[in-house]
């Protein structure tokens, strides 16, 4: 198994990178976005790797760092996501991000991912909540009208989504919209007057 590559990037086609290591060898690797970012042709770089091997060819994952490995190891165990998928998810993620989307069963999340719909993104918060042990909550999963307006008028008011989920998540099911907004606001900033 090929863990860890350090080498050279000669060439880069799209996300597809040419490695020339010390010994001459050039590896085709497959690299994420945030490894592309920080690699330019004819730098040295040295990338986490992973080796997909099917019958008609070898195909090199390259991550940026060892989490970013894992992560797409772990997303390599839910039925149904292949090497390709987890690649995808990984380099259209941040690790961080992304176990706060599993823990707030944010669906949307990963439905942002090119090519995820909504089944396989409950599918994929379903199994890592289960290997993260975390508490998986299908209600969370679903949300109102009232509830999705409550989200996107705090995403305008300049508060990140999963932020915005968190806060609506402690409020009490029972309020109007206008009172979910302003307790949400009064959650988010408690130390800030309310109009």
């Amino acid at each position: 198994m090929i863990g860890k590559i350090k080498g050279k990037l000669t060439e880069l086609d799209g996300n597809v990178g040419l490695i020339e290591t010390s010994s001459g060898v050039s590896y085709e690797v497959f690299l994420t976005a945030s490894a592309l970012t920080k690699s330019k042709v004819k730098s040295n770089l040295e990338i986490y790797t992973f080796l997909h091997v099917r019958e008609d060819a070898h195909i090199l994952f390259g991550f940026e760092t060892r989490n970013e490995q894992k992560l797409f190891k772990l997303l390599t165990t839910v039925p149904g996501i292949g090497p390709k998928t987890a690649f995808n998810i990984v380099s259209f993620s941040k690790e961080d991000e992304m176990l706060v989307a599993v823990r707030e069963n944010d669906i949307s999340y990963f439905e942002r991912v090119p090519g995820l719909g909504k089944k396989t993104a409950m599918k994929i918060i379903l199994e890592l909540s289960h290997k993260l042990e975390t508490e998986f909550e299908l209600k969370k999963m679903y949300l109102s009208e009232d509830d999705k307006m409550v989200i996107d008028a705090l995403v305008s008011l300049g508060f990140k989504t999963q932020e915005a989920r968190r806060i609506l998540s402690k409020l009490p099911e029972k309020l109007t919209l206008e009172e979910k907004i302003r307790e949400g606001l009064r959650l988010i900033a408690p130390g800030k007057k309310q109009v």
